[in-house]
């Protein structure tokens, strides 16, 4: 997924004309460090004729509604920011008049950031927030001014009624919500969310791997910098053709036209299947057959 140049400089999704030279050092995704060999493979089996070549898309503006605030709230505006294009919306709902205070402090460059006044359980309000014309929708956690069995449940409590709403208009939501008690996770997954941020448990993950190898410290600064290359799930269809039987390396080499790094897929028939990672295959065997539906995504390291 990147390079360790023989400077100490690290780079993620480097050119694909570079150079690899003596003293620098392949950074790699793998389950160990001594899971990483050399296949010996010359003829990987690309199917070329699934592949679709690279186009030019503009990028659209895109609207974002926040449910909840708390100290985290403005840094993740901020980042939002710093990824939309310009014309995009934020809106963010919540109780109190401290929100409201601060984003009107509060400049952004490429999306205007509005504030509403409500309870996020209130079923009447979320109902009357035109949910629908939102691509991204984010559920904050209380967990600065509640317990945090009362905040994850008011979080709870908003998550079943946003899965009824898309239930009911049948409108598929793009929810990711902040979990505080790992916990409470299961009991979550009957919300059907996208994804759950724990905090404290994502941190622990980094620090652990930090601690095994100090240099993944300068990975995860530029991987989490909105400069150079992010993590991004794309749909499969603009890499292969769908519904035809390939192998990985083909993914891979499809990504690598468009000066990407495909790192893996996300299956949306198994995307609320908790035993099967909800259809998350990171860094999946290469020569394995998988058949792709124009729904899944492809994982990739990419500059937008």
């Amino acid at each position: 997924m990147g390079l360790r140049f023989k400077d100490g400089s690290i780079r993620l999704n480097p050119p694909m004309d570079t150079l690899i030279e003596s003293g620098d050092r392949v950074i790699a995704i793998s389950q160990d460090d001594d899971t990483i060999h050399i296949s010996g493979r010359t003829d990987y089996g690309i199917d070329e004729s699934a592949i679709i070549e690279t186009d030019e898309r503009k990028i659209a503006p895109e609207r974002t509604i926040m449910l909840g605030w708390n100290g985290r709230a403005l840094a993740i505006l901020r980042e939002i920011d710093n990824y939309v294009s310009p014309g995009s919306e934020a809106l963010v709902v919540a109780q109190g008049e401290e929100a409201q205070s601060m984003i009107a402090q509060q400049s952004f460059s490429n999306m205007k950031v509005s504030f509403r006044q409500g309870d996020t359980t209130d079923r009447r309000l979320l109902d009357n927030l035109a949910i629908e014309t939102y691509e991204h929708i984010i559920v904050l956690s209380m967990g600065e001014s509640l317990d945090p069995q009362q905040a994850d449940a008011r979080t709870l409590i908003t998550l079943l009624h946003l899965r009824d709403i898309a239930t009911r208009q049948g409108f598929p939501f793009s929810i990711t919500s902040e979990m505080l008690d790992i916990r409470n996770r299961e009991l979550a997954e009957v919300t059907r969310a996208d994804d759950f941020i724990v905090s404290d448990k994502m941190l622990s993950l980094m620090l652990s791997q930090i601690s095994e190898n100090k240099e993944l410290a300068a990975v995860f600064q530029d991987l989490f910098d909105p400069a150079g290359s992010e993590i991004y799930l794309k749909p499969a269809t603009d890499y292969i053709r769908p519904g035809r039987a390939i192998n990985f390396y083909t993914v891979v080499e499809a990504a690598r036209r468009r000066g990407e790094v495909a790192i893996g897929f996300r299956l949306q028939a198994e995307a609320y299947d908790p035993a099967k990672s909800y259809g998350v295959k990171v860094n999946p065997a290469k020569s394995k057959m998988v058949t792709l539906a124009k729904e899944d995504r492809v994982i990739v390291l990419a500059e937008d």
